[in-house]
Parts: structure tokens; C-alpha cells; sequence
């Protein structure tokens, strides 16, 4: 409301300068004409006026209908014809107001072909302008509406990953507590615990509003202690990280399915035990990220493990940069390496 206010009583100023400096310009050149100069200042001030309220009306007009296009020549239809009703006006109200004698009338009369020339001109100059405002107004709100219907898609998508990832995470603990429960009744009971934690802090975090990495690997250690009450002394995990990566910033919830991958290819194909192996350093304007577990060649198809995981980090990374370069994976003998690159901005 306020910039409103602001940017009416700006048009306000702009308008009243506009009406004296044209008003005082009339009134020096009826003088100049030979008119006494209180005659020609109140000529010079009525016409002006009431020119600048047949704009101002013109104006008002425009900005709930505008012609198309092909059309603009109804503006100058409307002109022509607010220039002729202007006209009319003020030569029956100058002459009333002045009580002007015959020599005036017949100096009037004579100057009409000028006065309705000057207020055409200005009311095109004034249509023209203020089609040309509008229009931009409109555009820029059109531009802003669109943003906003694509940031909320782009959230809705964002949203709709996330709360996929979870029921996929949620059935497998589920299902490694209900084979608990008979065997081992304190690890499903310290796993349910867990679950409750790590589901809590899910809860709490949003995509629009980023965590250290610091704040990520403590959720993730919630999720890996799940996994290891699930796979017991098979999994182990190293975390490797340099000291200034702490501060860095990532979107929530982004390594959770990239371990969860690795864990998958890792541990699913063997009955050994495996590490799953997790580095993070500083390059450039960079956090980057290094996920590797170990596969076997003969019975894993690493390169066709990108899965829901791996898809879903690809499309939250692109959704975030409009980038598809910051996902990579690689093979190095019998290791499988997911790299993210997470930009700092």
C-alpha cells in the first residue's frame, strides 16, 4: 500500500509540474499576443487543467481496456474525440468564467485549429505512454506469476522426491525389526529408537532452507546406525572429511540415498563384510562428495545401480542449479564411486 501511495502522489507531482510549466507558457505567449496578462494566465491555467483531467481520464480508461494490436488506430479515434469534447468545453467555459467581450471570443474562435492541434498531440503523447506503461506492467506481473508457478512446482517435485525416499527407507527398517523382534528383542527395540530419531529429524528439514555439513552427517550417522543394527558386523562405514568442509552448506537429505545406494550394491551381492567409504573436501566454490563401496564385477551391474537413489539426487540437483554435471559415478578396479559437487552459494 505504501508504494502505492508513493507512486500516486510521484504521478501527482509529475502532473501539477507538467499543468504550471504548460499553463505559464500559454500565458506568456497570449500575452505576447496582446491579451492582458490576467486574461492570459486564466486562459492559460482553465485549458491546462482541464487538458491534464481529460489525459488523466484517458489514462484511467487504458488501464482496464487497452485495443489490440491491429487495433491502436481506436486510440487515435479516441483522441481525436476527447481532443473535440475538450475543445467544446472550454470554448463555452473560458469565455463564461472571463466574461469575456466580443474581441476575446473572436481571438479564441481564431485560435482553435492551434489548441485543439496542441491537445491531440498531447492526449496521443499520453495514450501512447501510458499503453506503452501498462503493457510493461503487465508483462512484469505476467513474468512474476510464471516464476512463482514454476518455483512451486519446482518445490512440489522437490517434496514429492523426498517423500518418496522415505516409505522405501521406512519398509526396509520396518521389515529388519519385525526379523528382530524374535531373535534379537533389544536391537529392535534400540532400532525402533533410532527410527523414531531419524524420522524426527526428517520431519524438521526443508529444501528451501540448507544445513552445514556438519548438521548432514549427524543425521546420516542416525541412518547408519540403523543400517548397521540391520546388517550388523557386515557394515562399516569410514568418514573422511577436511576440516573446513564443517561449515559448508548442501541441500538436507542429500547423502542419506547416495549411502543408501552404496549399501545396496555393497552388501547385497556378498556375504562378506564391506566399508562403505565417505569423503568430502573443498575444491574451488565447491563441497565435493565421494561415496565408493565395493562390488563385484561378475555379479553387480554398478552402472545400472543409479536406481531410485541416484535418479532422485540427479533430479533435486538439477531442480536446485538447472545443472546435470553435478552427479558423476565411476568404477576404479573394484570400487563403485558416486561424486557430488555441491555448489557454495
Amino acid at each position: 500500500m505504501a508504494n502505492y501511495l508513493f507512486s500516486h502522489r510521484k504521478y501527482l507531482f509529475i502532473l501539477g509540474g507538467f499543468v504550471l510549466v504548460s499553463s505559464a507558457m500559454q500565458a506568456a505567449l497570449l500575452y505576447w499576443f496582446g491579451l492582458d496578462a490576467n486574461t492570459a494566465l486564466i486562459d492559460g491555467i482553465i485549458t491546462n487543467v482541464t487538458l491534464a483531467f481529460t489525459g488523466w481520464l484517458l489514462s484511467n480508461n487504458l488501464h482496464y481496456y487497452r485495443p489490440e494490436q491491429a487495433r491502436y488506430l481506436y486510440l487515435a479515434v479516441w483522441c481525436f474525440l476527447l481532443a473535440v469534447f475538450w475543445l467544446a468545453f472550454t470554448q463555452w467555459f473560458v469565455p463564461v468564467v472571463l466574461q469575456a467581450e466580443a474581441g476575446y471570443r473572436s481571438f479564441f474562435v481564431k485560435s482553435l485549429p492551434v489548441r485543439f492541434s496542441i491537445a491531440f498531440l498531447v492526449l496521443g503523447w499520453v495514450a501512447m505512454l501510458s499503453v506503452l506503461w501498462y503493457n510493461q506492467q503487465e508483462q512484469k506481473e505476467s513474468l512474476k506469476r510464471q516464476a512463482d508457478a514454476e518455483k512451486l512446482a519446482r518445490e512440489a517435485e522437490l517434496f514429492k522426491l523426498r517423500q518418496q525416499l522415505q516409505p522405501h527407507f521406512l519398509f526396509n527398517s520396518l521389515n529388519s525389526i519385525s526379523a528382530l523382534i524374535g531373535s534379537r528383542p533389544q536391537e529392535a527395540r534400540k532400532m525402533v529408537h533410532q527410527l523414531s530419531d531419524f524420522l524426527r529429524s526428517t520431519l524438521k528439514k526443508e529444501d528451501h532452507q540448507w544445513v552445514s555439513f556438519s548438521e548432514e552427517l549427524q543425521h546420516l550417522e542416525l541412518y547408519l546406525e540403523i543400517e548397521k543394527v540391520r546388517f550388523g558386523h557386515r557394515l562399516a562405514t569410514v568418514i573422511q572429511q577436511e576440516e573446513a568442509c564443517g561449515e559448508l552448506m548442501l541441500p538436507p537429505m542429500l547423502l542419506q540415498p547416495i549411502v543408501e545406494n552404496a549399501i545396496k550394491f555393497g552388501l547385497y551381492d556378498t556375504t562378506e563384510g564391506v566399508i562403505i567409504s565417505l569423503q568430502a573436501k573443498r575444491e574451488a566454490n565447491y563441497l565435493k562428495i565421494q561415496v565408493s563401496n565395493p562390488f563385484d564385477a561378475q555379479t553387480a551391474q554398478p552402472k545400472r545401480g543409479t536406481g531410485f537413489g541416484l535418479a532422485g539426487i540427479q533430479r533435486r540437483l538439477f531442480l536446485l542449479f538447472a545443472r546435470t554435471d553435478l552427479l558423476s559415478t565411476a568404477t576404479d578396479n573394484s570400487l563403485f564411486i558416486t561424486t557430488i559437487k555441491i555448489p557454495q552459494i
